[in-house]
This record gives C-alpha cells, sequence and structure tokens, in this order.
C-alpha cells in the first residue's frame, strides 16, 4: 500500500518554513559556536540537517543520522539538537539558499546536507565562515567540486559518498538478459551525481557494442514524458544512476516500463522500492550513521573537515523489487554471488 502521509507532512513543514524566511529579514551570518548549555549546564551542540528533496533514500539517510546523534548524545552526556534545524528544500534552489542563511543566522554548530544539491548550497554559503560542512550521499565529491580531494578535503567540508559502481549494473543487467543490445539512459542533466556515473555506462556500453540513447528531465512531467519516449524507442532495458529527480518521479512511471517489458536498473535500492526492477548501491542507514559519526568527531572530537577523507561506502547491494520482476517475467536468481547482498522488495513509498 502506497503512503503519502510522511511526504505530505513535509511539504507542509517546506511551506512554513518557506513563510518564516520571506518573514525574517536582517538575517547576519555569525561563527561556529562550541556548543552552547541547556537549563542544566549540560553541552548543547545545534545540528542543520537539510534534505535535498522527499524521497526513500534520502529520508532513510535523514532518520539514521538524527537516531545517531541521540544515540552519541546519550553516549556522551551531551545533546545534538536537530530538530530545531532540520529542513527540506524540495529540490527548490531558492528555499535551500534561505535555509543556508536561516542556519548561519542561527549559529549552527555544523551543517549536514543530503544529496549533491543540497551539499553544493550550503559549501557555498559558509565559505566566508567557518561552520563545519558534513555532506551524505555525494556521489562525486571531487566532480561535484565539494572538496579538493577524497583523502584531504582542504576546507571547512567532508563527508560520505554513494559513489556507484556503474560496471557491476550492467553485468547484472547482460547476467537477467544477455540478449540486450538497445538501452535507455535515463537521467537528470543538471544533477551532478549523474555526471559521472552517466559517462561509465557510456564506457562499458561502447565497450560492449550495445546500443543506447539518452533521454533526459528536470521535472516529474520530463521524466514522465522522456520514458515514454524510451519506451516508445523500444529499448530492451533502461538504466538511472542516482539520480534523486528520477526517484522522486519513480512511482509515476515504473508502470510504463512494467508495462512494456522493459526492466529499469537505479543506483539505489529505493528505486526497487518505488517500483523499479532493480536498485543498486550502498546501505543508506550505514551511510547516515557514519555521516553523523564525522559530524559528532568534528563537534566533540576537536577533528578538522579539511584533513577528514571523505569515507565512501561499499557499493554492492542488488535490491529488485518481486512484483516488478513477475510483471516482466525476469529471474533475478542469477543476481546470487554478483552482490554482496540481495534484498527483495515490494511497491510503496517509504521503507518501512
Amino acid at each position: 500500500m502506497k503512503t503519502r502521509g510522511m511526504k505530505t507532512k513535509k511539504m507542509k513543514r517546506a511551506a512554513v518554513l518557506m513563510t518564516a524566511f520571506l518573514l525574517a529579514a536582517g538575517l547576519a551570518a555569525c561563527g561556529k559556536a562550541d556548543g552552547g548549555q541547556d537549563s542544566q549546564g549540560g553541552t548543547v551542540y545545534k545540528v542543520g540537517i537539510v534534505q535535498y528533496v522527499d524521497d526513500a533514500s534520502l529520508n532513510q539517510i535523514e532518520k539514521a543520522i538524527e537516531q545517531e546523534l541521540d544515540a552519541k548524545g546519550a553516549e556522551l552526556g551531551v545533546t545534538f539538537n536537530y530538530a530545531d534545524y532540520t529542513y527540506n528544500g524540495q529540490a527548490d534552489s531558492t528555499t535551500l539558499n534561505q535555509i543556508a542563511q536561516q542556519l548561519i543566522a542561527d549559529g549552527v554548530d555544523v551543517i549536514i546536507p543530503i544529496a549533491t544539491p543540497a551539499a553544493c548550497i550550503m559549501q557555498n554559503a559558509t565559505e566566508d565562515n567557518p561552520i563545519p560542512v558534513v555532506f551524505s550521499a555525494v556521489s562525486d565529491p571531487v566532480g561535484a567540486g565539494l572538496v579538493a580531494d577524497m583523502n584531504a578535503p582542504g576546507a571547512n567540508i567532508t563527508g560520505t559518498s554513494d559513489a556507484l559502481d556503474t560496471n557491476a549494473i550492467f553485468e547484472l543487467m547482460l547476467a537477467a538478459d544477455p540478449d540486450i543490445d538497445y538501452v535507455g539512459l535515463l537521467y537528470d542533466k543538471g544533477q551532478d551525481s549523474s555526471t559521472q556515473a552517466i559517462a561509465d555506462a557510456k564506457e562499458y556500453l561502447d565497450a560492449h557494442s550495445i546500443a543506447y540513447i539518452e533521454k533526459t528531465g528536470t521535472t516529474n512531467e520530463e521524466v514522465s514524458l522522456a520514458a515514454d519516449a524510451l519506451v516508445a524507442e523500444g529499448v530492451d532495458a533502461v538504466f538511472t544512476p542516482s539520480d534523486n529527480t528520477v526517484m522522486t518521479a519513480e512511482l509515476a512511471i515504473f508502470e510504463k516500463f512494467n508495462d512494456a517489458g522493459i526492466a529499469h536498473y537505479g543506483g539505489a535500492d529505493s528505486f526497487a522500492l518505488n517500483g523499479a526492477f532493480c536498485g543498486y548501491g550502498v546501505d543508506y542507514v550505514e551511510l547516515g550513521t557514519a555521516t553523523a559519526d564525522m559530524a559528532v568527531d568534528i563537534l566533540t572530537g576537536g577533528a578538522s573537515p579539511a584533513d577528514m577523507p571523505v569515507q565512501i561506502l561499499h557499493s554492492g547491494i542488488a535490491t529488485v523489487n518481486t512484483e516488478t520482476a513477475a510483471a516482466i517475467g525476469i529471474d533475478y536468481s542469477v543476481f546470487e554471488g554478483m552482490c554482496t547482498k540481495l534484498v527483495e522488495t515490494t511497491t510503496a513509498e517509504e521503507f518501512e
């Protein structure tokens, strides 16, 4: 059953926040605090969490970050106050920039942006102040211009990466259907997270003499039209990297591919949850937990983002939608042994 309560609630919260931003005036940048105190004299750190958009994977990350901050706070005897500083930009750059200015004005001690577009805006907003930024789910931190080097970021920013093993996805694709000779590439050209993965996909397909066609979109409507075009083109399968734009449209397009017997492979487990045949990538709960741990090390352990290597989580989990597999007639048992874990799911909006 598809449940839309969470998304509706978050969208309402974003609207309320937008109104607050528009009413706020004279936001002044201020430096990082070293932790304040609560009414009992305990140390309190203000943690800003900025999610780029609602989708199942990013929601998993946010929840994992919050749970780990609570656990670490109890362990260390401090409070990480994220409840007052958690926002969702709803994929709108104007809103994300307003959120950044609000967090700076609030004097947060660290900002945790989730997904590449949010990370880029938070980085730009903090160039002239010392607030640490610890990003999560950035596929290509160097390519996006966030860090100078994965091992030595060099500024006030570091974080975790969900870099995609694109070749592994195509190995799964060919194992499931060795006769594939025409692949659709569906993505948003404006998503930095898609750039390298699409380049890798083209290189793989060229090397294997497999034809391909690209279709792109920047909105749900455009992605839906792009999906229609791929169906009309008669592709054998479709590949999408860790692309948040397509991810948010997946529930609206998966049946188009199913009806045409086309397997859709995506660069995150949430694609499969939302109806695609297969999602391949990292454990996003683990990713969120690692992100929170890095932020805690900076706040309480004296670690410097400039010297803290970006953590790359292993991309080896294949998640298959069993309903879709049955609908398009693919035996995914061939995936056994080709990935670190094979997970089964059925269509829903959010992970339980």
